[in-house]
């Protein structure tokens, strides 16, 4: 898999979605309002085995941009007088939500961010913890996890998180080579994040997960490799190696990159080098940007079939309704989609007439539900096995999937695939070409606007 010819990497270099929900957001309805998500929360109470609760708060502030970001968030600068009034609008939909989520229903999962969840002081993240706290059930071991920015992130954060519960820290690096880390406006030294991992080890965080990025402004193979070998020396237990998505239509600031990006064949032989050096240390590739510790839960979860796929990436916790909160956050509960405003001011005029801030959202058809497991299948198992569809859905899978079994023929031929009669099942090769993979079963992809919409596989 280290030896990835350049032309199957150039061929499969697509723009498609990366399938953290089916269908993509860009095919939601903007016709789904307030009435709607209402009704969603009650008929998710009402179902014969309510789904336990998985939370997403989204706190979208940044002291500055770093120009390879794709997420949404607000640059303050050093003002952080927003804090406070943000955390009223939450709270304010922390209280909406709980009145009416059955309170017996217990939150397994819960996780903060971003923009830059520690942009917020320690004080305010405490006063964040005890009102959930207040108004849902937590499991006793329910998983708690952060986005943490190292430059801003203190003890005093640490400690204040830990209290309330939380056990993982998800930390962007991105790169530690000077050059690259100044282009792209985040200098953060070495130093700096391995101190704060140590800190965090000692007050009992049980996992830490670091963010890669491939692609970025002057990197060459040789100073990621060199990146690589910072991270090795702390090694978190988790790491994602995304490909840095150029979007400059969606984000405009993304232009100041383009000068200086590697080029394709470059960009390509900095993520063989990831897979190379992160395998050969005995880490265990999860699939397409995600690699763990082979005694990981991520690790235990792809190879017993339980992996989960939502907006958040990879999970353990399938089986989960995920409820957003706060600007342009996102929920799944059950066969539905739901997103709140994403700009700040319309988020907080939709708090403060009482809520709920919806914009869009999804109801899923029986086909749609179909073809979500069957992706779901492959991006997190790499491999769907024919009869278990038959049996879950009562369809023909072969005669069900003609059209993508056509098209994946191609892929078996460069050996991205195995197709049998009784199953599909991505080779190690195809599993960097996850995404690819899927699209074949996406009904909603030949439809999709002429405009640009998604970032490149690769």
């Amino acid at each position: 898999m280290n030896d990835v010819p350049y032309e199957l990497l150039h061929k499969y270099n697509v723009a498609g979605p990366r399938y953290t929900s089916y269908p993509p957001a860009p095919s939601w309805r903007d016709d789904f309002g307030p009435p709607d998500y209402e009704k969603l929360i009650a008929e998710s109470n009402a179902a014969e085995a309510p789904a336990p609760l998985s939370l997403y708060l989204h706190l979208p502030f940044c002291e500055k941009l770093c120009f390879f970001c794709g997420c949404t968030v607000v640059i303050t600068g050093k003002n952080h007088r927003t804090e406070e009034g943000y955390l009223a609008l939450l709270r304010k939909e922390i209280a909406w939500l709980a009145e009416r989520v059955d309170r017996s229903r217990p939150v397994v999962q819960l996780h903060y961010g971003g923009g830059t969840p520690t942009y917020f002081d320690p004080e305010r993240l405490d006063r964040l913890a005890e009102a959930l706290h207040g108004a849902f059930t937590f499991a006793p071991d329910a998983e708690l996890g952060v986005e943490i920015d190292p430059r801003v992130t203190t003890r005093a954060h640490l400690e204040v998180l830990r209290k309330g519960g939380f056990n993982r820290l998800s930390m962007g690096v991105q790169d530690f080579d000077p050059k690259v880390q100044e282009t792209v406006n985040r200098v953060q030294p070495y130093e700096a994040t391995r101190d704060l991992v140590e800190a965090a080890r000692s007050l009992g965080f049980q996992s830490v997960n670091m963010d890669l990025i491939f692609g970025l402004p002057f990197q060459t193979p040789e100073s990621f490799r060199r990146t690589i070998d910072k991270i090795l020396s702390i090694g978190p237990d988790r790491l994602a190696v995304y490909s840095y998505a150029h979007v400059p239509w969606m984000k405009k600031h993304q232009r100041v990159n383009e000068p200086k990006l590697p080029t394709e064949r470059e960009k390509f032989e900095i993520f063989r080098t990831a897979l190379s050096r992160f395998t050969e240390s005995g880490y265990e590739y999860i699939g397409m940007d995600h690699f763990a510790r082979p005694d990981d839960e991520l690790a235990r979860a792809r190879r017993n079939r339980t992996l989960w796929r939502n907006f958040q990436g990879y999970t353990t916790k399938a089986g989960t309704d995920l409820f957003g909160l706060g600007m342009s956050s996102i929920g799944g509960i059950a066969d539905a989609y739901v997103q709140n405003q994403r700009d700040l001011p319309a988020y907080r005029a939709a708090m403060e007439r009482g809520g709920p801030a919806t914009m869009r959202g999804f109801r899923l058809s029986a086909d749609d539900r179909l073809r979500r497991v069957v992706i779901q299948n492959l991006l997190c198992h790499g491999v769907i096995v024919k009869t278990e569809i038959e049996e879950q859905f009562g369809v023909p899978f072969d005669e069900t999937f003609g059209d993508a079994l056509a098209k994946l023929e191609e892929c078996r031929e460069d050996g991205l695939v195995e197709i049998s009669d009784r199953e599909i099942r991505a080779t190690s090769l195809g599993r960097i070409f996850l995404r690819n993979l899927a699209m074949p079963f996406d009904a909603y992809l030949a439809a999709a606007s002429e405009k640009p919409m998604f970032s490149r596989t690769l």
